[in-house]
């Protein structure tokens, strides 16, 4: 597995990185050990958790794995802002919060530095220069080496890197965004933000989900039972499968599933291939129940898709620009002044 640079940051991380959200509760702490070998084992460096990710219990499944391993040898992420308790501060990216939560994942991960850092969501509730010079104290202390954000905006991004440089505080180094052949809106303004501020872009829910590994097809009417879509549609309460069954979904579908016979390779490994050549794209973070899934998952790395099987996906996966980004888009090929 090829290492990259972590955006414009000296880090180099794994060019697939393992997600832990199943850990502890799709996943034992064996089989999450199992998995987290195979990974490694592969080249894999680069491993994305959260603190409330089961109320800390893939932190904790994490730290254990880590204990007797090289730390040095690999970049753990983790994130904070979900409420870990009662108290009316036990959430949000408040100061108070911030500097409690990472003492926990600290305690949870049983390290003495996290790699990266991540704020999980945007706090409208908290000024950002609270929670941005709140991170930067951290990083000074030698508890955190690097910043990334998820969930945010393009605006509120901006915002962020404006407001470290003019403080002298650490910027963001990573985006973690959802981002996969179904769902490209990122790519509308956070992409272009996330590359001309240097940001490397970590996306989640590579594969929407299961939608882009082959299994759901045309013509079915509703998501195995134990399926993470009939989960989904469960803890909703609603009939979720009916937002994807429609034209614009089994368009992208069937083109992974043809692209994917025709390069010999498992739709899976076809979307994420996909999403390691994208502007931007630094490492999806692939989520795995059982080792089995990440072997399929790893797949994806060491090839490459045609130009014309990459067209085939961007014109199957492609939705109408709304105002202003369609009046953008048909002037963005003007020749560049001379001056």
């Amino acid at each position: 597995m090829k290492q990259r640079f972590l955006g414009r940051s000296g880090l180099r991380v794994s060019e697939l990185c393992l997600g832990a959200m199943t850990f502890g509760q799709d996943t034992d702490e064996a089989t999450a050990h199992r998995i987290l070998d195979t990974f490694t084992e592969a080249g894999g460096t680069f491993v994305d958790t959260a603190d409330v990710y089961h109320r800390g219990v893939s932190e904790e499944i994490l730290g254990r794995w880590l204990k007797g391993r090289r730390r040095d040898d690999l970049v753990i992420a983790t994130k904070v802002f979900g409420t870990m308790g009662e108290s009316p501060n036990a959430g949000g990216l408040s100061r108070k919060h911030i500097v409690s939560a990472v003492e926990a994942s600290l305690r949870r991960l049983g390290t003495d530095h996290i790699d990266l850092y991540q704020t999980h969501v945007w706090d409208a509730t908290t000024p950002v220069e609270e929670t941005l010079s709140t991170l930067d104290t951290l990083v000074k202390a030698g508890k955190v080496r690097y910043l990334g954000a998820s969930n945010v905006s393009a605006s509120q991004l901006q915002r962020s890197q404006d407001l470290a440089d003019r403080n002298g505080w650490e910027r963001y180094v990573s985006l973690q965004p959802l981002y996969n052949l179904l769902a490209r809106e990122i790519e509308w303004e956070l992409v272009p933000v996330g590359v001309a501020e240097g940001v490397g872009i970590i996306p989640w829910s590579p594969l929407q989900g299961g939608w882009l590994t082959g299994k759901y097809r045309r013509g079915m009417t509703a998501a195995a039972p134990g399926t993470r879509e009939a989960r989904y549609q469960e803890e909703l309460g609603r009939e979720a499968w009916r937002e994807r069954d429609n034209e614009e979904t089994w368009r992208v579908v069937e083109a992974v599933v043809e692209v994917a016979g025709e390069a010999g390779r498992t739709p899976a490994q076809t979307a994420l291939r996909w999403l390691l050549g994208r502007p931007g794209v630094t490492a999806p973070i692939v989520g795995a129940r059982t080792p089995e899934q990440l072997a399929d998952s790893l797949g994806a790395v060491g090839w490459e898709l045609t130009a014309e099987q990459e067209e085939r996906l961007d014109a199957a996966s492609a939705r109408p620009l709304p105002y202003p980004y369609d009046v953008l888009h048909r002037f963005r090929d003007r020749e560049p002044r001379d001056d």
